[in-house]
């Protein structure tokens, strides 16, 4: 299978467009809109240029039998090369057979469009969706575990996080983003969203043996997100697992009733998360980790530690001194010992204020740097740890 093209219906970059991403997509970061040749037979989306495309990769269309469109095509009509068939789409559910021994099922869409699951004559599975698009329903064609998923992974996390519901994405599944847009900076800070995701990306004209092992990217089960107010840590975070189902989402702040102010934040957050999240508003987080079950993110540790401070009495010197410092430092210990233990994807955030001014007050002070110390024993124990400065994740650790 060879990807003539990976990026969006306007490719990468844009025509006329300054952003940032546009003016750096340069050399295998510029990508033409995407289009798929599978065993020199069948074209998955016919785009502009492609049988250049298709030379320029060291192959030709002169073999192919079948053209399938998988969205409508903006812009100027698209001239069909000599010798082409003319292209066509097959109706959600209809399943075509080649002569080449190929099956291909037509897979239905949310959002326009429609989606093939390609069966070759060896059994190896084949799923490409279309830009923007998440399957409609859990069908067969989408149940059936796949060897290869190209994606919008970018645009549409959630329909990664679909089929890794019903088991067409597994471990060893090779998830390839397509339709790449200017959403993301291309380059190093392209690869590693995706590799959270568990996909990666390839330049244009890149042939792949689907079903051959590919060195997918492990994602990381357990990350602690960090950052300053407003830094886009929580983005972040929740960035990194809205390509999995059914995960947890850990409110440590509780509800605060009457504080209008946290009552926007946290309606802020609600709207941001995937609908098929739940929510759970608790800070006793070692039974959630000692149990198996779906990711957890958990935001935030800072306030698991103001809630387990005021539970020790740490803001009065005489039970600090009398109790409350060791007391703390053994729920942190505990803490930590869960978070080693785990065997949940967890996902947690926390405020990095050892950076900024020193706090007026001692218990300011004392808040300060035991966050310090909870934030060193919980990156400890964790695969990977990001600090995230004016929305910009920077990886200390992984």
């Amino acid at each position: 299978m060879t990807l003539l093209g990976t990026g969006s219906p306007a490719g990468l970059p844009r025509p006329d467009c300054p952003c940032a991403a546009c003016a750096t997509a340069l050399g295998p970061d510029a990508r033409a809109a995407t289009a798929v040749l599978v065993d020199g037979t069948l074209l998955l989306d016919l785009t502009p240029g492609v049988a250049f495309a298709a030379a320029r990769a060291g192959h030709s269309l002169g073999g192919v039998r079948q053209v399938l469109l998988s969205h409508p095509h903006d812009g100027p009509a698209v001239e069909v090369p000599a010798g082409l068939p003319q292209p066509g789409r097959v109706p959600d559910g209809r399943e075509l057979a080649l002569l080449t021994g190929h099956r291909v099922r037509a897979v239905a869409m949310d959002a326009g469009g429609t989606g093939y699951a390609v069966t070759g004559p060896d059994g190896q599975r084949l799923l490409y969706l279309p830009p923007s698009g998440a399957p409609a329903g859990l069908e067969a064609a989408t149940a059936e575990s796949c060897h290869l998923v190209l994606a919008d992974v970018v645009g549409r996390p959630d329909a990664l996080a679909r089929l890794r519901a019903v088991g067409s994405v597994g471990p060893t599944t090779d998830v390839v983003a397509v339709h790449l847009d200017h959403d993301v900076p291309p380059g190093a800070e392209l690869r590693r969203r995706l590799a959270a995701a568990g996909a990666r990306a390839v330049p244009d004209g890149t042939t792949l043996a689907v079903g051959v092992y590919e060195d997918v990217p492990d994602v990381p089960r357990r990350t602690l997100v960090l950052g300053g107010a407003r830094s886009g840590k929580s983005v972040e975070a929740e960035r990194r697992l809205e390509s999995f189902p059914e995960v947890l989402y850990v409110a440590t702040g509780g509800t605060r009733g009457g504080d209008s102010e946290w009552a926007e934040r946290v309606a802020v957050h609600r709207e941001r998360r995937p609908g098929s999240w739940r929510t759970a508003e608790t800070t006793d987080l070692v039974p959630l980790l000692r149990e198996d079950g779906p990711p957890l993110l958990i935001d935030c540790l800072s306030l698991w530690l103001t809630d387990v401070m005021d539970s020790v009495g740490a803001w009065d010197d005489a039970e600090w001194a009398g109790g409350g410092e060791k007391a703390l430092r053994e729920r942190v210990r505990e803490l930590a010992a869960a978070v080693r233990g785990t065997r949940r994807t967890v996902v947690a955030v926390s405020n990095e204020v050892g950076s900024g001014i020193v706090p007026a007050t001692a218990s300011g002070r004392r808040y300060r740097d035991e966050l310090g110390r909870l934030n060193t024993a919980f990156g400890a124990e964790c695969e990977q740890v990001v600090l995230v400065v004016a929305g910009q994740a920077l990886v200390l650790r992984g």
